[in-house]
């Protein structure tokens, strides 16, 4: 027991670098955690306190850092940019009608640099040529848009 008392600090270390290295087999950050509170007991036996306060600093510094810092920075690992593939991307864009666009003829509009079928969202309306519309949603190939409003000035 005395060559822990005399090492103490060494071995708060070890545990740390250890729990660490473990960390990143499995990467659920609690491992990294518990590390942390080993930190904190190396401090702790540096300043020379009993094994009893190592352990509880560690004990202490391990549950408050599971508790408070493990979940926001899980939660920001796990979230950020929703991609989207495919015709998804498309709607919310802007296109250019081409071709009259009607419930009873479908027109075409000019969309990211392609031409595409298209059919107003709303049934009863009829889009000219040269109208900007928004893509509400794409069905096929067919994509359904609505007149974006312009501002008369």
């Amino acid at each position: 027991m005395e060559w822990f008392s005399e090492h103490a600090w060494q071995v708060w270390l070890g545990a740390g670098v250890l729990l660490a290295a473990a960390e990143t087999l499995g990467f659920d950050l609690i491992l990294l955690m518990l590390a942390a509170g080993a930190v904190a007991g190396m401090a702790v036996a540096l300043v020379g306190a009993p094994a009893a306060l190592q352990v509880l600093a560690f004990a202490g510094v391990s549950v408050a850092m599971l508790a408070l810092v493990r979940p926001s920075v899980v939660k920001r690992l796990h979230s950020g940019p929703d991609l989207q593939h495919g015709h998804t991307k498309l709607v919310g864009q802007r296109a250019l009608v081409t071709e009259d666009v009607s419930a009873l003829s479908h027109g075409r509009v000019r969309l990211d640099g392609e031409v595409w079928s298209a059919a107003p969202y709303d049934e009863h309306l009829t889009i000219t040529a040269g109208e900007t519309v928004e893509v509400f949603e794409i069905r096929g190939a067919t994509a359904y848009v609505h007149p974006v409003p312009r501002l008369e000035g």
